[in-house]
Formats: structure tokens, sequence, C-alpha cells
């Protein structure tokens, strides 16, 4: 079995939890669209388990993943949960008959989000749980506070252990840290979306974790063709390099790529782990300038 500090990047502190900094997103263990139960549950209860056994302490779901399929998952492949194991989720959406997210961040909304979460994860206090706000385009500007103290207010009465905010602007965290302290930020952010440059370096001096999500979304064609030269000559896959170039640029990433297969997430372990030297890096920094 691997341990902690055989996976990449080694640990991070997350609140009062030591997490490895290579973890593992849900999302993709739910049908298409994110919505209904998987092809194959017995693999995904296997990737699952697999994480864990591989040394993986900090895994990230959502009750609006399926919905309610991935934490149930969850659910039958780790329960009892590890003590080491943190299972962070998030609310601020919902889903309807379509598959879409539409927004649900009113006071009344976050609260039922939260004991759908327990529920689900068979749980009595939630680990971690990001306030997501923007929407599908990414982040958008306006006032965190109603929703976030909500949270603060779930936080008080034992049903959330540690906070954190999603989809968020540099302005948001500022709004959301002055409510309640949080331990991480679930941003969009890789190789080309270097928007949050300035708000990682600023989170790692303070001691809370960056999260990106779509370590390869978003890239132009020619983008990407420069990409795949730099992992052709390393003899590596796109996202291999993708993975380690965010494990490399700052301490205070936490790593969450997905997968339903143990050996594309075995495969992840080894890209995220991939040694870039100096040069490797300027040549990466140039594709998102």
């Amino acid at each position: 079995m691997d341990t902690p500090s055989t996976l990449p990047g080694g640990t991070w502190t997350l609140g009062d939890s030591t997490v490895t900094r290579f973890g593992y997103g849900a999302m993709q263990l739910a049908g298409p669209g994110v919505m209904g139960p998987p092809a194959d549950g017995d693999g995904a209860l296997a990737v699952l388990r697999e994480a864990v056994d591989v040394g993986i302490t900090h895994i990230d779901t959502s009750a609006a993943y399926g919905p309610r399929i991935t934490n149930e998952l969850i659910r039958e492949a780790l329960h009892p949960y590890p003590q080491s194991l943190v299972i962070a989720t998030k609310v601020g959406a919902a889903r309807d008959a379509q598959g879409d997210w539409p927004t649900a961040r009113r006071p009344v909304d976050l609260r039922e989000q939260v004991y759908e979460n327990l529920d689900s994860l068979g749980v009595q206090t939630l680990d971690l749980v990001n306030m997501r706000m923007g929407d599908a385009q990414g982040p958008r500007p306006g006032s965190i506070s109603e929703a976030f103290e909500t949270l603060a207010e779930l936080q008080r009465e034992g049903l959330i252990r540690h906070l954190g905010v999603s989809n968020v602007t540099a302005d948001q965290v500022a709004e959301a840290r002055r409510i309640a302290p949080i331990v991480c930020v679930q941003n969009m952010y890789n190789l080309v979306h270097r928007h949050d440059d300035d708000l990682v370096d600023h989170l790692a001096a303070d001691g809370i974790a960056y999260v990106p999500f779509f370590p390869l979304g978003g890239f132009t064609p020619l983008q990407s063709q420069a990409l795949s030269r730099v992992a052709r000559r390393l003899e590596a896959t796109p996202m291999s390099i993708a993975l380690a170039w965010l494990t490399r640029r700052s301490p205070n990433i936490l790593l969450i790529p997905g997968t339903s297969s143990t050996a594309h997430l075995r495969e992840n372990i080894a890209g995220a782990g991939l040694p870039l030297s100096d040069e490797d890096v300027t040549e990466l920094d140039g594709i998102g300038r």
C-alpha cells in the first residue's frame, strides 16, 4: 500500500487534518451528464476503494452529483470511513429534470443540501463544505454573505467541521474570510487559466489550500498542441504533464482528478509525480501567456 508520503506532492494541513495533496474527485462516478447511476457500479466502488488503498485521504464529492449517486457510492464503498479520510462536499446548486444546475443558495436551500449530504454520506458531521457561487461559465461578482453566513451557522451547530468556497472571485474569498475561517478555495485553474495566480500565492502564505478543477479544461487547439509537444518530449500524456505542473506550481495546491477506472487512477498518480525540470516549467508557463 502506498502511504501519504509516497503520493505526489506529499501532504497539506487542511484545517485540523493532514491530507494528501493528491486527492480524488468523485464526479465522474455518476452516469452521463453527472445524472443517474454509473454503467459499472462495481467498477465505481472498486476505484473508490483503490483510492483509499493507495493512501489518498481527500475525496471531493457533492449530493448534486447523480443526484446523491456519488455520495451513496462513497458510503457503500468506504463506510465506516477511515479516521484519516476527509470527504469534501459542496452546496449551492440543485439538479433539474433536464440535468441542468440551477442555483440554490437561499438559507433554506443550503440547510436542506447540508442535511442531504449528511444523510447520503451517512455521517453526523461533514468534514468540509464548499459554498459554490457563480455559474457554469465561472465566478460572478456579488456578495457571498447571506449564503456563507448560513454555512457558518450550520458549522456552529456542529453539522460542518470546516468551510471552503468554490467558483469565486478574490473579493468573495475576502468577504467569506471576514465571516468565518476557510480552509480551501476550489476554482478552475490550469496551465492556461492562470487568472488566480495571485490568489494561489496569497492563500499559500495564509496556509489555505487551493483546489483546482478542470486541469485540462478550456485549452484552445493551439495551446493543446503546445502541451502535447511537451508531453511527447517527456514521453507522457498531456494530462500527466498538466497534473505534474499543478503539483509543482505551489505546495497549497490539492489535486482532485476524477476517473471511474482504477488503472487511470494509477496513471494520474504517476503523472502528477513526473519530475519537471526548470526548463520544462518555463516552457509550460509560456503556454498560458
